[in-house]
């Protein structure tokens, strides 16, 4: 492995070369924005394929195989159904997790075969004439239509339709219809419900999970005219299940009914001629009971029949009607647009952001009972469990799309609030609230704590998600019901994990725990977790008080409760004020913990493309030690809580994590999209947003046959209104600050919020804001204040995020002392020895003022209130004295004194053809570069001699770029002091920071030296 510098990588680049070299590996996607569509069937990729056209309705979810094509990864789900097993822990020490929990299939009730006479017969074995299957996005519903030629030769067609209601969370409907284009004789369908399917087998690959071979166990089967049911259990977790099924037939007529130990089934047969056609609506209903109480089947089929008896009296049309009205109830709200200079790809990425959108409004769950698994309902990967990434990554994109589907997912947590509570006895903690890090029911289910418990964040992600609902919302009686005591309970954690660090100042640190990437982990003072505990502590203590000032006895019953007082919270308030945020001076970057650049950096040039991702080829404790990224965490916690970093220092940290980072995981393409967009780096933004929105549609992680990634569809919303349209909430207001991508003419995207409906138009000269439903609303753009009101729109002009390297700059224009040669501390030794001769004070604050001064006001610097006491002949002997000291101590200077890299960038620059001067406030300047041996590099020198007014006035870089005849705007001013930053910039030039990124501030772009200064990176060649 490398220790060097950090090399660019790009690992979607990667991925995209080994997709184009696999024919067929995913649907085209089609020039439709509302329908996924796909016009050849791909058996390879029959499983992926059931994962993208799914449907769920946040209770049931069901794949999306071929109903007379019997497939082993078709299944169906209800997310309320699992079962438990042990994890068997060779060494298992205290705390760790003692059982799993998976979501197991239950009963399959999609198939429907075909029987000419006697024999089956599968369209999959046939010749297919024409195929196209089509999710519409606006409607809800799955259609497919198939020809096809038997291998005796008979020709059929096929339509299949099919909708998992969102109004009707146990219920599957289905119509079936076959037409007969040449044959005729004898024809049957069978329509099935199966009952035999195991979880997946795990293999190598834990994205899938551990619950290989549990499943449900059958206990009863029937069938006959009136309809046909299978009931189930699960063994562990006692939870039961009924599914039961019933038809509408024409063109057939009832011919048997058949159960076995795990099937139910029923035929309708006929005699059909050439051109003659059967239609089947298939209605499907399932009942549960909570787990631990399976109840009798003979209840649970009951209920599931009375599902049926109100579906069967509506029929499919109906049904299918009421569907579109909940999905068009959506689309208002959730609208978004593209139009791209490529016609095509904006199409394209509009279907994409459509896609991602539609499995997320009918996978999340709606009864407060369930949480929003990894991979939703449409699939077995992570064995159905819900991580922090529902509530950093999907519930943000409900929030202002659907925010009243965010409650129930926080009614679920609270309901496990209990459970949170056990599993931080469990981990050791004496008081509050812990959530797992993987779960269902809410019991840690993670066997490897490192990359699992260790994940205390999954608490301030649901802090997060609780005030983003309650901004959103403005559901006050939520946040007073449920949220406070949420809140105080998993914020009480972070005292307990953390503690004042005299040995850095008193800062709160945190310590051992993992952060969101898992390529590091057992780290102290994470820098995500610190800030989003910060955040967590600071929002809990402004919940409190909110609820302690309109109601009082609200809040008294919950002090008395959970036995908080005044000083529990003042010891919150504390620990938030002091939390240590690490950071790196010399890079000017926010580090990831404590060790994290201290590490050597990943081997990124000798790691082929087929070694990722690198979970999959390398042991946890391999990555642990390298500066290797699967996600940068750090750039996610500048994304979710940012507001407290200026823009330049997100730009350095987002350029620096973005070259040691490889997204292995589905969730960082979407970060690095939406800061790449905040930082000006748009191209790279629309790099990212185009790999977060397409990771299932593409395959792009090769595991979309586990199930669809619910996060990066999130993720695939917040690049787009979050990177490009600039969303952002402060202090619970809306804010903009969008940019266009140089591929697009124009952006539209509609939000929803406090009641309120907005509609965002971003063009190439503005961006436009209409409040198109509610009462008026005050909003940021770019930080300016507008009030929008009703049916008015606002506009105002797009700020400009480009960042100012590289550019095509002309000339650069150096400092000296601190850039050139070290002579600072000459002069600071100068000063303090005639301060020292003065009897006045001297401390580094002093020297620290006199960068970038000239000698006449370092001389008041260093007098301070005694420089009334002098007369000017007085000051002027004493500055000739200082200066003196001075010269003699640079007598001795020579090349030697360059300091590292000043000559090499100085060659570069004229290599390069670029105009050179020196600006600088010693009037030795001159003599100075002449010891130095450089002087024949510059083309012109200014110094204090010949300028009226020192820095922070810009006069003396002005002076340079008028001798130089360049444009100031072409010019790269180089500093090492706040005052020269500050004269740069006044100049009306671009500033390049030499030194500490926290006191160059001001500066478009800091180093630490000039050795890690390339060219290349800030001129872009003439």
């Amino acid at each position: 492995m490398s220790s060097g510098a950090p090399q660019p990588i790009n690992r979607l680049a990667q991925r995209e070369r080994a997709l184009d070299a696999e024919p067929g590996s995913a649907p085209a996607p089609a020039a439709d924005p509302w329908r996924l569509i796909q016009r050849r069937r791909d058996p390879q990729h029959d499983a992926r394929d059931e994962t993208l056209f799914a449907l769920a309705n946040g209770a049931l979810g069901v794949r999306g195989g071929f109903e007379e094509s019997p497939s082993p990864t078709q299944g169906s789900f209800l997310a309320g159904v699992w079962e438990r097993a042990p994890i068997h822990h060779h060494e298992r020490h205290h705390g760790f997790a003692r059982n799993t929990d998976t979501r197991v299939p239950v009963a399959d009730a999609t198939a429907i075969r075909i029987r000419l006479g006697d024999a089956h017969v599968d369209p999959a074995h046939g010749e297919i004439l024409a195929f196209e299957r089509a999710l519409d996005f606006r409607q809800g519903r799955l259609s497919r239509s198939l020809r096809w030629r038997s291998a005796r030769g008979e020709t059929f067609a096929i339509t299949a339709e099919r909708i998992v209601p969102i109004a009707h969370p146990g219920l599957l409907c289905i119509r079936f219809h076959l037409r007969s284009l040449d044959y005729s004789g004898p024809i049957a369908l069978e329509s099935s419900i199966v009952g035999d399917r195991q979880a997946a087998a795990q293999g190598d690959d834990p994205r899938i999970g551990a619950g290989t071979g549990l499943d449900m166990s059958t206990s009863h089967t029937a069938a006959d005219e009136s309809g046909a049911w299978l009931a189930q259990h699960t063994r562990a977790s006692a939870i039961g299940v009924v599914c039961t099924q019933r038809h509408r037939v024409q063109g057939a007529q009832f011919a048997g009914a058949s159960a076995d130990t795990h099937s139910a089934s029923q035929t309708y047969a006929g005699e059909i001629r050439a051109g003659g056609e059967i239609t089947l609506e298939k209605f499907v209903a399932y009942a549960w009971t909570q787990p631990g109480a399976t109840g009798s089947a003979e209840d649970l089929h009951a209920a599931a029949s009375a599902t049926l008896d109100a579906a069967t009296a509506a029929g499919f049309d109906k049904l299918a009607q009421a569907q579109a009205g909940e999905f068009a109830a959506f689309w208002r709200d959730a609208a978004i647009s593209i139009n791209s200079r490529d016609a095509d790809q904006g199409k394209a990425d509009e279907q994409a952001l459509h896609f991602s959108l539609f499995h997320i409004f009918q996978s999340v769950g709606r009864d407060g009972r369930n949480g929003i698994a990894a991979k939703g309902l449409t699939g077995e990967g992570y064995e159905g469990h819900a991580f922090w990434d529902s509530e950093t990554f999907v519930l943000p994109a409900l929030a202002f799309t659907a925010p009243e589907l965010m409650q129930p997912s926080l009614i679920w947590r609270f309901r496990a609030l209990d459970r949170a509570r056990a599993h931080a006895r469990e981990m050791g903690h004496a008081r509050g609230a812990l959530y797992p890090w993987r779960t269902i029911e809410g019991d840690e289910c993670s066997a490897h704590y490192p990359s699992g418990s260790a994940q205390y964040h999954i608490n301030a992600a649901v802090a997060f998600a609780i005030k983003l609902y309650v901004e959103a919302s403005d559901d006050r009686a939520f946040l007073a019901g449920v949220g406070v005591e949420m809140l105080i309970e998993t914020a009480r954690i972070w005292l307990q994990i953390g503690h004042f660090n005299a040995r850095r100042g008193g800062a709160f640190c945190i310590d051992a725990v993992t952060g969101p990437d898992e390529y590091t982990a057992l780290i102290d003072n994470n820098y995500y977790t610190n800030r989003m505990a910060q955040e967590h502590l600071r929002y809990m203590l402004t919940a409190t008080r909110e609820l302690e000032s309109t109601a009082p006895a609200v809040y008294a019953a919950l002090a008395a409760k959970l036995g908080f007082d005044k000083t529990e919270l003042a010891a919150f308030a504390r620990a938030a004020d002091a939390m240590y945020l690490p950071f790196d001076a010399r890079l000017g970057i926010v580090a990831q913990d404590d060790t994290f650049l201290d590490k050597a950096v990943w081997d990124f040039a000798g790691t082929p493309p087929e070694k990722y991702p690198l979970l999959m080829h390398h042991h946890p404790l391999t990555l642990y030690r390298y500066q290797v990224c699967k996600q940068a965490d750090a750039l996610l916690a500048l994304v979710l809580a940012g507001d407290n970093l200026d823009r330049a220092t997100k730009r350095r940290s987002f350029d620096y994590y973005e070259k040691i980072t490889v997204h292995d995981s589905t969730l960082s393409a979407s970060t690095f999209a939406i800061l790449a967009a905040e930082v000006g780096h748009a191209d790279q933004a629309l790099r990212f947003f185009h790999e977060t929105l397409r990771v299932d549609l593409d395959d792009l992680h090769a595991n979309a046959n586990h199930g669809a990634h619910m996060a990066a569809m999130g993720g695939s919303w917040l690049a787009f209104a979050w990177g490009f349209g600039g969303l952002r909430v402060h202090a619970g207001r809306l804010g903009f600050d969008p940019i266009l991508p140089s591929a697009w003419h124009d952006y539209r995207f509609c939000i929803v919020w406090q009641g309120r409906r907005l509609t965002i138009t971003v063009d190439a000269q503005a961006a436009h804001y209409l409040l198109a439903e509610g009462a008026p609303l005050d909003i940021a753009h770019a930080g300016e204040r507008l009030t929008l009101v009703c049916g008015t729109a606002q506009t105002r002009a797009l700020t400009n995020h480009a960042p100012a390297f590289p550019g095509r700059f002309k000339a650069l224009i150096f400092d000296l002392d601190g850039v050139i040669a070290d002579t600072a501390h000459l002069h600071q030794a100068a000063w303090k020895r005639l301060a020292g001769e003065l009897g006045l004070p001297w401390d580094d604050g002093i020297g620290e003022k006199l960068k970038g001064v000239d000698r006449a006001a370092s001389l008041e610097i260093v007098l301070g209130a005694a420089a009334s006491k002098y007369t000017n002949a007085q000051k002027q002997e004493l500055a000739d004295r200082k200066n003196g000291y001075y010269r003699a101590a640079i007598a001795t200077f020579s090349a030697d004194d360059l300091l590292p890299g000043a000559h090499a960038a100085l060659l570069a620059a004229r290599a390069a053809g670029l105009k050179i001067a020196l600006a600088s406030a010693s009037r030795s300047a001159g003599e100075l570069v002449e010891r130095l041996g450089v002087a024949q590099l510059f083309d012109h020198i200014v110094d204090s001699a010949t300028i009226a007014r020192a820095k922070p006035d810009p006069e003396i870089f002005q002076r340079a770029a008028a001798a130089l005849g360049v444009n100031p705007a072409a010019c790269i001013g180089i500093e090492d002091a706040q005052a020269g930053v500050a004269a740069i910039k006044a100049a009306g030039m671009t500033a390049l920071g030499i030194g500490d990124a926290r006191i160059l501030v001001a500066a478009d772009a800091v180093l630490p030296d000039l050795q890690q200064f390339n060219l290349k990176d800030f001129v872009v060649p003439q």
